[in-house]
Parts: structure tokens; sequence; C-alpha cells
């Protein structure tokens, strides 16, 4: 017998709302990356302008998408209550049981 499918939910609700800045994230990490590979200053001397200029760039864009994707992480799979919420260092969910005066 075959059950719902993990992603079948019963409504079709709005699309996720991760789904772009995830895609910009690894396509400007991506980007990133490959303009690092490229410049590769390491192999071929340029103008120190030039170079730092495409490793700032480079860089920028690696960082970029690296926050994006961090962001799209944590949205999905992030807890429903943040660590320290109750005041209360180390422990989730509710506040436990004050006993009666």
């Amino acid at each position: 017998m075959i059950g719902t499918s993990y992603e079948d939910h019963g409504s079709h609700g709005p699309a996720d709302p991760t789904a772009v800045p995830a895609a910009t994230g690894l396509f400007l990490f991506s980007v990133g990356g490959w303009l690092l590979n490229t410049a590769r200053p390491w192999q071929k001397p340029g103008h120190p302008a030039i170079l730092g200029l495409s490793w700032t760039v480079a860089l920028a864009l690696l960082l970029w998408g690296l926050v994006l994707l961090v962001r799209c992480v944590r949205t999905v799979h992030g807890s429903p209550h943040a660590p320290y919420e109750n005041g209360e260092a180390g422990r989730g969910g509710e506040n436990p049981a004050r006993p009666a005066s």
C-alpha cells in the first residue's frame, strides 16, 4: 500500500519562499568560484589593481551566495523556538512549572 508522498501535504499552498533565494545563492556562489578560478593570480601575474579587483569581486560573490544559502537553510531547517527564547540558558521548550507558594 502506498501512502502520500513526503511532498504532498494535501493542499497546494503558495510556492516555497526560499526557492528563488536559494537558487540565486547557488548561482552567485558558483560564479564567484568560477571567477576566482579564472583569475588565478598565482599563475599569471598581472597588475595589482586588476588582481585585487577580481579577488574582491570573486570573494564578494562567494560570500553573498553563501549568506543567501545559509539563510535559506536556516529558514527551512530552523527550530520553531529560538535557543534562548525562555531566558534560560541551554533549555528549550516551555518554562518549567513553578511550585505553589
